[in-house]
């Protein structure tokens, strides 16, 4: 590919060299052509190449990456140029952004890299035949990934990782309810913690799909953004035995949440009617060892300072009630500032309850605390 047009650019990210239109760096909106890069999403990235490093140091297996929806194929080349990786496909049916991957694989000086330019669920069917599959599969769409769901399962080998990304915030946010039901199986409720209920949704989705396939999936990592919310599971083919589909019962009037295997109509505090929020997934969401290995990769690559604040976050939150509360949301019910996150945290341990702040919500913090409990603790902050 000649690049002579004055279009294009090219940045370093991590370590790779990347050929990106001009356009997305100096545009608010990236465009989709010639072909979609979003400079924003760098941190995206940077969690994906944490969370594929620590995979991979630990896996035995034929270590193959498949990129669903690869647009210039950032995240790939970073995998193929910064990680240990035997074989990665990259695919996407804009073929100026394959051009534009393969520019870039050149000059990163990339021998392990293979362009397909099919339809996402054609290409992960390819792989989809035992001994062809990916240890890594990664899908990032525009809106919602739950059409990808069976094929990128059928495409993730025993014991990989099956990673997909969600933009459509409005409706998993609860927006669109209806819609949120037609692509999720399950609704939201409008809540200061929406964005857990929405990355929970997801996990339901995928846990029923994965079921349908006899197929268990594990959420490893969870990442939450303005702009997108990413999930990461492993991959086992065996039964799923757990009982890990469930609600969220929120109480509008109160403030209290629980989260519980079976619907529940009214609250334990106020008897007012509680918002359901489900099915969708109610067990964990982050596995604790595999964030202690994700921090332990962070000195070996070149990733953003935020990853490792962010990480340490998810560690405390790892063994925490799901569901959590912020400091404006109980400040607005008890008519007065806030407390400071520390001393919400601390004074609630010093009152035996467990709790943590949250990778969700920088104001967020994580309790086994009912709403009254809480308001009664804060009233005891000075």
């Amino acid at each position: 590919m000649e690049i002579t047009d004055e279009s294009f650019q090219e940045i370093t990210e991590g370590t790779t060299k990347l050929l990106v239109p001009k356009k997305s760096i100096i545009e608010k909106v990236p465009p989709k052509k010639p072909a979609f890069f979003n400079p924003k999403a760098k941190l995206n990235r940077d969690f994906s190449i944490i969370a594929y490093a620590t995979f991979l140091k630990n896996f035995q297996g034929p270590k193959i990456f498949l990129e669903g929806l690869s647009g210039i194929g950032a995240r790939g080349l970073r995998v193929a140029n910064e990680l240990d990786i035997e074989n990665l496909v990259i695919n996407d049916l804009n073929p100026t952004a394959l051009e534009m991957a393969e520019y870039s694989a050149n000059l990163n000086g990339l021998k392990n890299v293979e362009f397909s330019e099919k339809e996402v669920c054609r290409f992960l069917s390819n792989y989809s035949k035992k001994g062809e599959r990916g240890s890594i599969v990664d899908i990032d769409p525009f809106g919602s990934p739950a059409a990808f769901f069976d094929c990128g399962i059928r495409a993730t080998m025993h014991g990989g990782i099956l990673s997909t990304a969600a933009t459509d915030l409005q409706v998993l946010n609860g927006l669109f309810q209806d819609a949120c039901k037609r692509k999720y199986g399950g609704v939201p409720v409008r809540a200061e913690y929406g964005n857990e209920i929405a990355i929970r949704l997801i996990l339901g989705c995928l846990r029923i799909v994965a079921a349908r396939l006899g197929v268990t999936v594990i959420p490893l990592f969870v990442e939450s953004d303005m702009h997108y919310y990413r999930t990461y599971v492993r991959v086992l083919n065996r039964p799923d035995q757990e009982e890990n589909i469930g609600y969220i019962l929120h109480c509008k009037n109160c403030g209290d949440r629980k989260i519980s295997s079976k619907q529940e109509k009214e609250c334990d505090l106020c008897d007012s009617k509680f918002d359901i929020a489900g099915p969708l997934w109610i067990g964990k969401i982050f596995e604790k060892d595999f964030i202690q290995n994700m921090l332990l990769e962070i000195p070996n690559l070149q990733v953003d300072k935020v990853c490792e604040k962010t990480l340490l976050k998810c560690l405390d939150e790892s063994e925490m009630p799901g569901t959590y509360f912020t400091l404006d949301e109980i400040a607005s019910r008890m008519k007065s500032s806030p407390p400071k996150l520390e001393d919400a945290i601390s004074n609630l341990q010093k009152n035996n309850f467990v709790s943590s702040s949250t990778s969700f919500s920088p104001t967020g913090f994580r309790t086994n605390a009912n709403i009254n409990e809480i308001i009664k603790i804060f009233q005891t902050i000075q």
